[in-house]
């Protein structure tokens, strides 16, 4: 089950909300609990057991580290600290990495002349990247006293569970929501909120995000692709994974509104940076802030010199691209950005410019979509045949493959996805330079408001003609 299904639309979110509205103040973390219980069940039943034992191992860990800091035994501490890191890692690297490893090892074998072994398939559970790294998070806060231990187990359990991030984020962390699970606000203008904000991920999702990816799915299968053909791929794909992704985030964020919660905001117009240092301040906002406080910081950050600080930078982000998947592709998705970011600190590029200069710009969005060929990519092999006609290595017209392939409706979407990219940087940099009125033009604020439930509407009705719409983080 995911957002945008009917049955989460029709069945699961009202049933949830009504029962979470109408239980007492003192019940509705055990609700969240109940209720995202059965939301990630709805995929496996099975893995919910896998789900509790995450749980209950990080809360035990956490009241065993505060015991231990309690009576000044920080070795003690230390070691529970580094136990339960590990068993969050391990649990994430046996069923992400198990099958990837044992491949990449069966190449070596074969290319030996020796005859590879087969592990069993290994099912990748929903949402376990997330999850275990809020685990993570909560586990070195506490050992840093950063944050409290978790006094209440229902409490902890909510906050790992809680549906609407469970699947592909924000990346929370407990300190940040801990007093939110004591106290949160409920009224009808922060319900209002999230609703409008739920609708605006869904329509970035379903109108968008789903009309641009058959001119993404149609490039990537073909056999012999034009220069044309791959850079328009290219875009296309840069527009779908933004709808997509931040069209999750968004539905996440208005979703918790309702029942109470603000969370972080994960984009912030990261398509008008004009440097992937600026990048990634704007894109997947949670997990670079956690990449850079849980592994960067701890590999050493800047503090050991210049050259340890860009293989710090390197070895951060290379490890943030296999976080994303067990493929060699996200490695060099990893690896491209990890270099770029030191080359850029190398140089001293400034990473939150406050004017425009469009070729900085333009040369930072092709860094960005050339990364996200490879990131997309099934094999290195398919991003190389795409870089090697991007480059001059083809034809350079649309193909005819390509062509049939698609419709004029898949490239209109595509332009107003490009046109929405455009207008919301031009915004973000008039805010910054301070020349937008806060909060926007009075008259683009209605029309906005106006337009946005029949727009939703048709983006609901489109949705019950396709019947399914994953998301791409889903994976994940």
């Amino acid at each position: 089950m995911v957002f945008s299904s009917n049955i989460f639309l029709f069945v699961f979110l009202p049933a949830f909300l009504g029962l979470y509205f109408l239980s007492p103040a003192r019940w509705r973390n055990a609700w969240i609990v109940l209720g995202s219980y059965a939301f990630y069940a709805w995929w496996r039943l099975d893995f919910l057991a896998l789900f509790v034992g995450v749980t209950l191992v990080n809360y035990f860990v956490g009241r065993r580290i505060f015991a231990a800091q309690a009576v000044a035994a920080h070795a003690a501490a230390r070691r529970w600290m580094i136990l339960g890191v590990v068993a969050d890692l391990a649990v994430l690297g046996y069923f992400k990495y198990a099958n990837f490893g044992v491949d990449s090892f069966n190449l070596m074998l074969t290319s030996a002349g020796v005859a590879p072994f087969h592990l069993a398939d290994i099912v990748l559970p929903i949402g376990i990247s997330f999850y275990t790294f809020q685990a993570v998070s909560y586990v070195i806060d506490v050992y840093r006293r950063d944050t409290p231990p978790a006094d209440n187990l229902v409490d902890f359990a909510a906050f790992i569970a809680l549906f609407p991030q469970l699947i592909a984020g924000p990346v929370l962390r407990y300190k940040d929501l801990a007093p939110q699970f004591k106290h949160r606000p409920l009224s009808a203008d922060l319900f209002g909120e999230g609703v409008a904000r739920f609708m605006q991920g869904f329509i970035k999702k379903v109108l968008i995000a789903d009309s641009v990816a058959p001119l993404v799915d149609a490039g990537f299968a073909l056999e012999d692709p034009t220069m044309a053909d791959a850079w328009l791929t290219a875009l296309a794909y840069t527009v779908q994974l933004y709808f997509d992704f931040s069209g999750y985030t968004d539905m996440a964020i208005g979703l918790g509104l309702m029942m109470g919660f603000r969370f972080i905001e994960n984009f912030r117009q990261p398509y008008v940076s004009q440097s992937i240092t600026e990048f990634w301040r704007r894109w997947h906002i949670s997990l670079s802030t956690w990449l850079k406080d849980y592994l960067y910081i701890s590999l050493g950050g800047n503090r050991r010199g210049k050259v340890r600080t860009y293989i710090n930078l390197l070895l951060t982000m290379v490890l943030g691209g296999l976080w994303h998947g067990a493929n060699w592709t996200f490695v060099v998705w990893g690896a491209w950005h990890g270099a770029i970011l030191a080359v850029e600190r190398m140089f001293g590029v400034n990473g939150n410019p406050s004017g425009f200069n469009p070729l900085r710009w333009a040369v930072t969005f092709v860094f960005v979509m050339l990364g996200w060929v490879a990131f997309r990519a099934e094999t290195l092999g398919d991003a190389g045949r795409l870089y090697a006609v991007m480059f001059g290595g083809g034809d350079i017209g649309l193909s005819a493959a390509y062509a049939a392939a698609i419709s004029q409706f898949n490239l209109a979407l595509l332009g107003l996805g490009v046109a929405v990219l455009l207008l919301g940087g031009l915004r973000d940099r008039l805010a910054a330079a301070g020349s937008a009125r806060p909060g926007g033009h009075p008259m683009v604020v209605r029309w906005a408001g106006a337009l946005a439930l029949p727009v939703f509407v048709a983006a609901v009705l489109k949705l019950s003609a396709d019947s399914y719409s994953p998301f791409l983080y889903f994976q994940f």
